[in-house]
């Protein structure tokens, strides 16, 4: 079974003092396939550092990244970007949606590249999510809470075997946050695909997920 295996990872921007008595940095932790595991991390800890370690986006610390004892810093950007494509999917904290086009062009863009849902699943998630009138809308002129919603669908487009999620709530209410998780525990369910969920606090509406503290 595929695993994420963190080994003595530590920022290289982060002083001793401010790590040692965190339950990751410079800890040998592993995350299995099917696995939940909540993150919780106050500001300034390297919280999003971490999730851009794990996919890859950033090389800024000591200590290895494992995909099934493979360091990810030995793979080249060609290979470990298609292991992305069909591995791993994420939901940035700053989204990363492309303003110009609408709402559903941002969301099909991620599920044609390897397509796991068929087209109507678009739809059917935005209207679970309450955004099924902004599909014709230009990203930009949504609110952030929309945005958020549109990234969270668009990551579940596309296959996975981990999700990774920062902060993916911070401008939803409770109502909202809870349709939300309920949909990504399906897929997730699904594919059972280990979700790695970062945020600032612990969350009480989450499912018995492992937490561990940055």
């Amino acid at each position: 079974m595929m695993q994420i295996e963190l080994r003595k990872v530590t920022p290289d921007y982060i002083e001793k003092e401010n790590w040692e008595a965190s339950q990751i940095w410079e800890k040998t932790v592993t995350i299995h396939k099917g696995e939940h595991l909540h993150i919780v991390a106050p500001s300034g800890s390297g919280k999003t550092s971490l999730i851009h370690f794990i996919y890859g986006l950033r090389k800024d610390y000591s200590g290895s990244v494992l995909y099934d004892n493979t360091d990810i810093k030995k793979l080249s950007t060609e290979s470990f970007s298609v292991f992305r494509q069909n591995k791993i999917s994420i939901i940035f904290q700053d989204l990363r949606l492309f303003e110009d086009q609408t709402v559903k062009e941002n969301i099909e863009i991620k599920r044609i590249l390897d397509p796991y849902h068929k087209p109507e699943a678009i739809t059917e998630m935005a209207k679970r999510l309450g955004i099924e009138k902004k599909l014709n809308q230009l990203a930009k002129k949504c609110s952030y809470g929309e945005q958020q919603r549109i990234a969270i669908i668009r990551a579940l487009m596309q296959p996975f075997d981990f999700l990774l999620l920062d902060e993916p709530y911070s401008h939803l209410d409770d109502e909202n946050r809870k349709k939300a998780m309920e949909l990504i525990y399906e897929e997730c369910e699904k594919r059972n695909a280990a979700m790695i969920f970062a945020d600032l606090k612990a969350l009480d509406f989450l499912k018995n997920e492992k937490i561990i503290y940055l």
